[in-house]
């Protein structure tokens, strides 16, 4: 949904502002010297389906698109001390969204292909249904060797696949057990991968 508002500042301009409820938070302004027809058609303060607001109307399909490209191009590279850390057995906590909006928090082993966090987990656990519903998430990964170095990641897992799961948890034991699985759960578990996109990255230490 997107609500509409409006304020005139001192100069007399008027600023109608667009809340985007439907990708994020972000509001876009913007600033009309002049009455517009199209938009004073739209009461200040009401909600209105973005498939009702594109329709006929050029401005708002630009705010529409303009908010699609930014969601677009918000992913960002991971720097090369992240890499580094995300090749040793580095401490990692996820966090993803339950139903209620609350946060749920876990500690994972974690790994990279070079561009993505990527995270080995089991079918039917509560980061997985999250993510399934809300491919929102944050990551910490911290230096094994300093715990205050550490990097905290924003993001949205763009990938999830049981395809070389347990093959990849495998590998992950040589590097944090220096040894095989020992399947604590079960050899009868599903091993899934989420590859998950950096938004935003801030690094400490």
């Amino acid at each position: 949904m997107v609500r509409v508002s409006e304020t005139t500042g001192l100069s007399g301009v008027t600023v109608r502002t667009f809340h985007d409820y439907v990708c994020s938070p972000w509001a876009h302004r913007l600033k009309l010297a002049r009455p517009t027809t199209t938009l004073d058609v739209l009461r200040v303060g009401a909600r209105y389906d973005v498939a009702e607001l594109v329709s006929g109307n050029s401005i708002l399909l630009w705010f529409v698109e303009s908010r699609r490209i930014r969601r677009e191009r918000s992913n960002v590279n991971l720097p090369v001390d992240l890499i580094a850390l995300l090749h040793e057995p580095s401490p990692c906590y996820v966090t993803t969204l339950m139903p209620d909006g609350s946060p749920q928090m876990t500690q994972t082993w974690v790994d990279t292909d070079g561009e993505h966090i990527v995270i080995n987990t089991v079918q039917g656990f509560q980061k997985v249904k999250n993510v399934e519903r809300d491919p929102r998430v944050a990551v910490t990964v911290s230096d094994p060797s300093n715990p205050f170095r550490y990097y905290a990641v924003r993001g949205r897992v763009v990938g999830i696949t049981t395809e070389g799961g347990a093959e990849h948890i495998e590998a992950l034991a040589q590097r944090y057990l220096g040894g095989p699985y020992p399947w604590y759960g079960g050899r009868n578990q599903t091993r899934v991968i989420l590859t998950i996109s950096a938004d935003k990255i801030h690094g400490m230490g």
